[in-house]
């Protein structure tokens, strides 16, 4: 089995290199495979069903077909590599905090706020980036910001001394009039879950069916807590900035529709009980569960930084460093939702493209490798390239008429 290094990068990232590296890890649930799992929820699009759906698709597991159900998408398994990395620069890494990223500042209520590029949803690329400020001038009228939007696959080091988080997992400047920096994330990753094949009697899988739970609350003061109007309204008032605006306007609603001598149950104020209702999707039960993620070296090629092939490589090597650091510290947090605990049942099997049908297994990177990996390739991308790489890069003040703005998204009008 091979070691994971520098040498391996390089060369994964000059002309005619590796396509791919690929880590895949069986996971089960920390209870044990007889217990379920709470898939990741989405809206229905087509239905008014307040509980959501899940997302089940047909895929082969070894030679046969199963119906699969998504545990984790692709964006939110990247959305987990990226808090790896914020948090570990907001934590002070000595290595980590050396990244250049971006900050937006805004003050709410008399308390500041920051946001970063690795968290924000476009990345650099960000309306609220955008709509900011850089010391009193547009974002999008500085020349720092200019030369990241004018970046594109023939020179991107703009990007990878401002973002070089927007290169390994994507960013699209959709609103720009004309030379839209569309980059495709290098590394995508997912968990799903197999389930065991059901078929009728043509043959022909099953697609599986959800059942439904119960949920309830039990309330030891009475199940069951009925106001008049004026209490009700009284303890919503005294409770408004606490509340949302829309559960107080709710609440004071309802007990203006209470007449007198009348009573109404007190349930939207947390009062009283809930008995036992199958309102909630329940957990899915799976035959296996695996995780997977696949770092295009590939896409890594597209890009080149003015820096000459040798140089362009160091480059490349980089950003393979760091989407590599990103994974083995999401990696390490197997932490999804509630009802969805799950454990590794052996160790991830990684594997690089040869090309050819040639694979090179190779040890998979804890953080204290991955950090010395990243070390190593920034180390070598200073000789080689010239990369300067000196933390915070761009600090952009938040439009404070957006923050106005912004509503949770029970609060929506």
């Amino acid at each position: 089995m091979g070691s994971l290094d520098l040498a391996v990068l390089l060369a994964a990232g000059a002309a005619g290199g590796s396509s791919c590296l690929t880590s895949t890890t069986v996971l089960e649930p920390a209870g044990g495979r007889h217990a379920s799992v709470a898939p990741a929820k989405f809206a229905d699009a087509n239905s008014n069903n307040k509980r959501g759906v899940y997302a089940y698709e047909q895929r082969f597991l070894g030679d046969e077909s199963r119906y699969a159900v998504l545990i984790d998408s692709k964006q939110s398994q990247l959305n987990r590599a990226e808090q790896a990395l914020a948090q570990a620069i907001e934590d002070g890494h000595p290595l980590l905090s050396r990244v250049p990223h971006v900050r937006l500042t805004y003050e709410r209520a008399g308390t500041v706020e920051h946001y970063y590029d690795l968290t924000l949803p476009h990345r650099i690329f960000d309306g609220h980036i955008r709509a900011g400020t850089i010391d009193g001038t547009p974002t999008t009228q500085t020349p720092e910001y200019r030369a990241v939007r004018d970046a594109s696959p023939a020179n991107a080091r703009a990007l990878l001394e401002t973002s070089p988080v927007t290169l390994i997992f994507g960013g699209w400047d959709a609103t720009r009039r004309s030379r839209q920096g569309r980059w495709r994330s290098a590394l995508v990753g997912e968990i799903a879950g197999f389930m065991a094949a059901v078929r009728d009697p043509d043959g022909l899988l099953v697609k599986p069916a959800p059942g439904l739970k119960g949920g309830a609350r039990v309330d030891p003061v009475g199940m069951q807590i009925n106001l008049g109007k004026k209490v009700m309204t009284e303890v919503a008032d005294r409770q408004q900035a606490e509340l949302s605006p829309s559960t107080h306007s709710t609440i004071v609603k309802t007990a203006g529709g209470i007449k007198p001598g009348e009573t109404k149950s007190a349930s939207a104020l947390g009062l009283g009980g809930i008995p036992p209702t199958l309102d909630q999707l329940t957990g899915v039960a799976c035959d296996a569960i695996i995780r997977t993620h696949v770092l295009s070296f590939a896409t890594l090629r597209q890009m080149r930084f003015g820096a000459g092939p040798e140089g362009d490589a160091a480059c490349r090597a980089l950003l393979a460093a760091l989407a590599l650091n990103a994974l083995a510290r999401s990696d390490a947090e197997l932490y999804l939702r509630a009802n969805c605990d799950l454990v590794e049942a052996e160790s991830p099997r990684v594997r690089l493209d040869r090309r050819g049908g040639e694979f090179l297994e190779v040890e998979p990177l804890g953080i204290d490798a991955a950090d010395l990996l990243l070390s190593e390739a920034l180390a070598h991308a200073e000789k080689a390239a010239d990369v300067s790489w000196t933390g915070l890069a761009m600090r952009v003040t938040g439009n404070p008429d957006i923050l106005s703005g912004a509503v949770d998204a029970d609060d929506k009008p």
